[in-house]
């Protein structure tokens, strides 16, 4: 079960003893929600939103859930403005929950992953525009100031790059967010808009990969705060609860209508139907804006705990349905692919190899290598990739590189496998390899597979799965070091 419930829920607890909320969890909460969307503004990058799938499916979903919501909201004697607000937000899905559930699948870097992600990054981006206009605030003269922000983007990157990758990457990201969050406040925005940007400054180099892995643990400690906080204002009125069991019976509408949409957009049942899953959860970002909105008097303070209490069941809701995604996709298969678009999908797996006699699984750096060597070997290789963007790369250096996602069971289903000579896997994720291999293996592949560790524990996962060899590139470097250095000395010895 997600964290978030557990905390929602000792706050309820606790509310019922009579414990209210203190400076001190305020003061925790208000940071780790500004940590939370300084690590999201770290991954906002905007050549993920160009994608016809994210863009279509992201803002018709969105714009589609909040007429629905909305309605909703209007017909039970809310305001417009606020059922304007709420509606907007319902219609996000929780980025946490999300992200958390795909690296458990080890489906973060597969392309239902990327989609769901994408989709993500595009309602954060939104989220944008309500923080700014529910924190309220009045923004003063000196607020036009903050246009030369982006000017600081060299300066800021150069600073990250000297304070290394140790303790002090993880204060820089510190002072970042708690940094931008003074400064717009000391303008008269909202604090949280400050980190979000800043956040999105930093996006797209290397290192800030590094920092927010850095703060991702610091930010999770931070957060329990937040939730805390809306947990100690009670449990919802009779109609909150109205209203929390009105927005649970369309939530199964929200997973509908994004399948609908992506299969429009012609993408696989099979992609559709993971991220659609992924994505059927109320956002931690309605609680946010909730809470921006009633701290400026939006909204009122019993709709906060409503939406923290809606939030926490879809969270309860969906993170069993997540977990054994792929055993639910493996039973109603059949009856799920019925509803697939005929003709030619962008995440079609690859109908045949070619001439190919090795396969490259992974086009990092890693993978680039190996295909490079076989090229030189006199071989004839194919890559393999889920990422669009690496295999655009690839293809510009002119290596042949086709969209194959190792941890799709169907991707070596219905192939000519008796030509290959051998199988290459660079993947960073053991237990991908070991699902591509094992699914190798069932279609009576009997030739090389090869695959790069991690890890020496994880060496007989892969041999178990059918892997040939398997190499700890740390080893092998090391093993090479030392003949380097031994014929080094060979070399300057006297004859």
């Amino acid at each position: 079960m997600p964290t978030l419930v557990g905390y929602l829920a000792a706050g309820l607890v606790l509310a019922l003893f009579g414990v209210e909320s203190s400076t001190l969890i305020e003061s925790v909460g208000d940071l780790g929600v500004m940590l939370l969307l300084f690590t999201v503004g770290l991954h906002i990058n905007l050549r993920s939103l160009i994608q016809p799938q994210v863009l279509g499916v992201g803002l018709i979903h969105l714009a589609i859930s909040t007429v629905v919501v909305g309605l909703l909201l209007l017909a039970i004697g809310f305001q417009p403005l606020t059922a304007l607000l709420i509606g907007i937000a319902l219609g996000f899905s929780s980025t946490v929950l999300t992200a958390k559930s795909l690296d458990a699948r080890n489906e973060l870097d597969s392309y239902h992953g990327r989609l769901a992600i994408g989709i993500l990054i595009l309602q954060d981006t939104v989220a944008i525009l309500l923080l700014a206009f529910a924190g309220g605030g009045s923004p003063t003269f000196w607020a036009l100031g903050l246009i030369a922000l982006p000017f600081l983007r060299p300066v800021l990157i150069k600073i990250m790059y000297a304070v290394g990758r140790e303790e002090l990457l993880l204060i820089y990201g510190l002072l970042m967010t708690v940094g931008a969050g003074w400064l717009f406040e000391l303008v008269g925005l909202d604090a949280k808009l400050g980190a979000l940007l800043v956040g999105m400054l930093l996006a797209g180099d290397v290192r800030s990969d590094e920092l927010y892995d850095k703060l991702w643990a610091l930010k999770e400690v931070f957060l329990v705060g937040f939730f805390l906080q809306v947990g100690l204002g009670g449990l919802p009125d009779s109609r909150s609860w109205i209203l929390i069991g009105m927005l649970l019976l369309i939530l199964p509408l929200k997973g509908i209508l994004f399948f609908w949409l992506m299969l429009q957009f012609k993408l696989r049942a099979r992609t559709s139907f993971l991220a659609s899953i992924s994505l059927t959860a109320y956002s931690e970002f309605a609680l946010i804006v909730a809470a921006g909105a009633a701290a400026s008097g939006i909204v009122d303070n019993q709709l906060v705990v409503a939406i923290g209490v809606l939030v926490a069941i879809s969270y309860a809701l969906n993170a069993p349905i997540s977990r054994s995604v792929n055993e639910l996709w493996a039973r109603y298969e059949t009856a799920f692919n019925r509803f697939e678009k005929v003709g030619p999908h962008p995440d079609h797996e690859p109908r045949s190899l070619g001439a190919a006699d090795y396969v490259v699984l992974g086009m990092g750096r890693a993978g680039t290598a190996a295909y490079d060597y076989l090229i030189e070997q006199g071989k004839r290789p194919v890559g393999l990739d889920a990422d669009p963007a690496a295999i655009q790369r690839n293809l510009t250096e002119d290596r042949r590189v086709i969209y194959g996602d190792a941890n799709d069971p169907e991707l070596w289903t219905g192939l000519d496998l008796s030509h290959l000579e051998g199988v290459l896997m660079t993947l960073s994720n053991v237990k991908a390899e070991a699902s591509a291999a094992e699914n190798l293996r069932k279609e009576d592949f009997e030739g090389f597979i090869a695959a790069l560790l991690r890890y020496q524990e994880n060496k007989q996962i892969l041999e178990d799965a059918g892997v040939s060899v398997s190499f700890l590139p740390i080893a092998q470097a090391g093993r090479e070091l030392a003949q380097a250095s031994l014929g080094q000395e060979t070399q300057l010895s006297p004859s």
